[in-house]
């Protein structure tokens, strides 16, 4: 899939999770560092209830586009959910096991990806740290580009 494939997929994950009210949306580009995912798409939810209904949105929205996953894992569970959409790989968890997985600091050398979506900081570590007001750093990438 092309880069500007994989990354029109990844805005559609991360709107179709916004619109279950998924916190903390990142996108990373791992082409550089796996031959097995091109973006990963980490996201948080409040509780195992809205871990399994973000879920459930990113699938569905992406029937929708006649672009179903390969597969998911951990729905039953809800801590942390896998979902494989080929060339994107949707992380979802709750916000304890998210951050005990800490996948930000596991995979640090893949660039943020800018997805373009108004009022989305592409690294939400900067709201969190008072980083630079319009996101993304010097890490971030442009999916145009």
């Amino acid at each position: 899939m092309s880069k500007m494939e994989s990354m029109t997929k990844a805005k559609w994950i991360v709107e179709a999770a916004l619109e279950l009210k998924a916190e903390q949306p990142i996108s990373l580009d791992m082409r550089a560092l796996t031959a097995y995912a091109d973006v990963f798409v980490i996201l948080t939810g409040r509780s195992n209830r809205q871990v399994r209904a973000i879920t459930d949105s990113i699938v569905h929205d992406l029937k929708n586009r006649n672009d179903p996953p390969l597969g998911v894992e951990g729905l039953d569970e809800g801590n942390w959910v896998l979902i494989d959409c080929n060339d994107t790989i949707v992380h979802v968890f709750d916000a304890e096991t998210r951050t005990h997985y800490d996948l930000e600091r596991l995979w640090r050398d893949a660039p943020r990806i800018d997805l373009g979506i108004p009022g989305l900081d592409p690294d939400p570590r900067n709201e969190l740290q008072g980083g630079e007001e319009n996101g993304g750093g010097a890490n971030a990438i442009d999916p145009a580009a």
